[in-house]
């Protein structure tokens, strides 16, 4: 990478923190394996002047779905797990499913597989105020945030059964919604495996990784490195923000009843870069084979319907991409609101956390930040421009 393209992109993140964009960040680029470029800027703590440093604890969010899908492919290759079979084998709650159509609530046609959690495919919603089927989703969530520091707190299983009895947003496989489908996949893969689906990660992702900071949780030792979360307030400033969204505690100083497979994960710049490279190598880390290269080659080479795709498409910024096991894949160059590169595939988080793999360049990008609502943010698709106009 050019000289003049890491300084652009120092420049860019650092503009970002003067505007109270962010907070600080950490970004770490690899090609073939090898660190080309790493810089970590801003604060982890704006209130003690904490930098953020290369072992700087970030809550994953929605960045934790792709570590649930090579978790579900595990159970594939094993056989403990077939993507066809119904939700409801696993989950009684699914056995008469509702969804609700033009206002009211009927019998759904169409059973839920694995599949469809796999795929956003499944009508499982994070919720609204303006659908009966959105309302009931969300009073589920806002229970689930007042038990979360009580001795009742919502378990896996039981988040994932209770949502099974309330209505759907539209039929399985008929359209295409992000919300808790990976949420519900954490409980199936706890049934599959026999086992909680935080240990199931534990021994067979993190331990052969190499990942010891990414958990659903971080003990009292780590506290000092997980970073705080904050929000942008205008002119440039930004507070504190300490919600529990989506049922996912924000001071994870505990281990949680529910292990939210689609937000709950916290990790390290360095440990979730182990994971990107386990997938670009198709499968292999270090010379332990974790995945096999054919699993790996599905898990990231997948599609929707015409159907589904239009839904899809309603996602600003997403534009060429299309949806395949809990991540975007680009599918048409072309049509990107920026440089992309073909089969090309990652996720964010709803802190700023942002992850891509470019199998074709042979590069991981990672930026890490604990922003509310940030996503992929200009910042981050600046950051990537800079990157892919800068390869030598």
């Amino acid at each position: 990478m050019k000289d003049i393209t890491k300084q652009r992109i120092r420049d860019a993140i650092a503009d970002a923190i003067a505007d109270g964009v962010t907070a600080g960040a950490n970004l770490l680029i690899l090609q073939d394996g090898e660190e080309v470029f790493y810089d970590e800027q801003g604060y982890a703590d704006l209130e003690k002047r904490t930098p953020i440093r290369r072992d700087t604890i970030f809550r994953l969010y929605s960045m934790s779905k792709p570590v649930t899908a090579a978790a579900a492919m595990l159970l594939l290759e094993r056989g403990q797990l077939d993507f066809c079979q119904y939700v409801s084998d696993f989950l009684p709650g699914y056995v008469q499913l509702t969804v609700e159509k033009d206002g009211e609530i009927v019998p759904a046609q169409t059973p839920m597989t694995v599949h469809h959690l796999l795929s956003m495919t499944s009508g499982l919603t994070y919720g609204d105020d303006v659908t009966k089927a959105g309302r009931q989703v969300s009073a589920l969530l806002a229970e689930a945030v007042r038990r979360l520091h009580t001795d009742e707190a919502i378990t896996t299983v039981e988040l994932a059964e209770r949502l099974g009895r309330l209505p759907l947003a539209f039929e399985p496989d008929s359209s295409w919604q992000y919300g808790l489908s990976a949420d519900v996949l954490g409980a199936v893969i706890e049934k599959a495996s026999g086992v909680r689906f935080g240990e199931f990660l534990r021994e067979n992702l993190f331990a052969p990784l190499q990942m010891p900071d990414t958990d659903f949780w971080v003990p009292q030792e780590k506290q000092g490195r997980l970073a705080k979360t904050y929000e942008s307030v205008g002119d440039g400033g930004m507070r504190l923000y300490d919600g529990d969204n989506l049922a996912v505690s924000n001071d994870m100083e505990r281990p949680p009843a529910y292990e939210a497979g689609g937000a709950g994960l916290v990790s390290t710049i360095d440990d979730y870069a182990h994971f990107m490279q386990m997938l670009l190598n198709r499968g292999t880390y270090e010379g332990q084979q974790i995945l096999a290269p054919r699993t790996v080659d599905y898990m990231v080479s997948g599609d929707l319907t015409p159907a589904q795709q239009e839904a899809f498409r309603r996602w600003v910024g997403l534009e060429g991409f299309s949806y395949s096991h809990l991540m975007r894949v680009m599918r048409n160059p072309a049509m990107a609101t920026g440089l992309a590169g073909m089969g090309e595939y990652g996720w964010d988080g709803w802190l700023g956390c942002y992850m891509a793999n470019f199998p074709q360049e042979r590069i991981s990008l990672l930026l890490m930040q604990q922003k509310k609502d940030a996503g992929t943010i200009p910042l981050t698709r600046k950051i990537r421009n800079l990157m892919l106009a800068g390869l030598e």
